[in-house]
């Protein structure tokens, strides 16, 4: 087996300043890499909001065959657009510190939000949430990576669009003006990148296990987890966030109507020693107090 890492990686300028991290932190721990950029099917297919693809990772699916295929050694991703469950033979080797996990509203100016006003985004959470608050507001899809979303918002008609913090601070897009969403409940994992590769690619787990970083890892499990239970295979609008301070994790989760007319929603501690199932646990919670039932009205609006 060769001793070069290789590195996959969509090639958008976030993507490959997620894998160039990776990369500086392996060489900096004495390892020798190579980046290898691909185009993923959900940055080619521009024309279709990315529920209506009906593709499990659509962001991940090309890495994931090149890590199968064996011409990448790891795959580095936005943790937020991996699926909760894995191809066979591919695991979860790393998850990286986490960066701010928020969203932010970039805008041309903030008159229009107690009045009529269009907002921009691609993702069924963020629509949910903003009308869940701005109900009177019209939402708009919105696809690309950051730099094509940023140039759409700018040529168009739309007050705002709705973007990962992280995302727009890594590559140092942030513009001063930019509202933080603190009340929008951020999708699972995001803000963290997590390192994918083969089960039976030794030398790369244990190379890229000495990035891992165990809060992380710890939070953003408990995420998937609620995640998982609560979609059994259907796409949904569904915010999760779990935080660590000294002995105690804090989780809040919650499920939306697609048109944000409902919520059901949960928040919870428990130590730190007791975090196992406890994601799954806060979802079979938010099914009980009426999350099936909206789960079923989701599917059936989606098919």
């Amino acid at each position: 087996m060769s001793t070069i890492i290789r590195i996959g990686t969509r090639d958008s300028e976030l993507a490959l300043w997620q894998a160039n991290t990776v990369k500086d932190q392996l060489e900096k721990i004495g390892y020798t890499t190579q980046l290898i950029a691909v185009k993923s099917e959900g940055d080619l297919r521009l024309d279709q909001p990315l529920y209506e693809l009906g593709i499990t990772g659509i962001f991940t699916k090309t890495l994931d065959v090149a890590l199968l295929n064996g011409s990448i050694d790891i795959a580095v991703h936005s943790f937020k657009d991996v699926p909760t469950l894995l191809p066979k033979g591919i695991v979860q080797s790393a998850v990286l510190k986490r960066a701010n996990p928020g969203d932010l509203l970039v805008h041309k100016g903030i008159d229009f939000l107690n009045n009529k006003g269009i907002i921009a985004t691609g993702s069924l959470r963020r629509k949910a949430q903003w009308l869940h608050r701005y109900p009177e507001h019209d939402v708009v899809d919105l696809r690309g990576n950051v730099n094509t979303r940023l140039q759409k918002l700018k040529d168009s008609h739309w007050n705002g669009a709705i973007f990962a913090t992280a995302g727009l601070e890594r590559i140092h897009l942030r513009p001063d003006d930019a509202l933080y969403l603190d009340w929008m409940i951020p999708a699972p994992a995001q803000g963290a990148m997590m390192i994918a590769t083969k089960e039976d690619n030794s030398f790369a787990i244990e190379a890229t296990g000495q990035l891992n970083h165990p809060e992380t890892e710890i939070c953003t499990q408990i995420e998937r987890d609620f995640l998982q239970t609560l979609e059994g295979g259907c796409t949904a609008p569904i915010g999760a966030i779990a935080t660590i301070k000294q002995e105690v994790l804090s989780f809040e989760g919650a499920l939306f109507a697609l048109n944000g007319s409902e919520k059901v929603a949960i928040t919870e501690d428990t130590n730190i020693k007791d975090v196992k199932g406890f994601g799954a646990a806060c979802a079979n919670i938010v099914l009980e107090k009426g999350g099936r039932t909206l789960m079923q009205a989701i599917r059936k609006e989606m098919n």
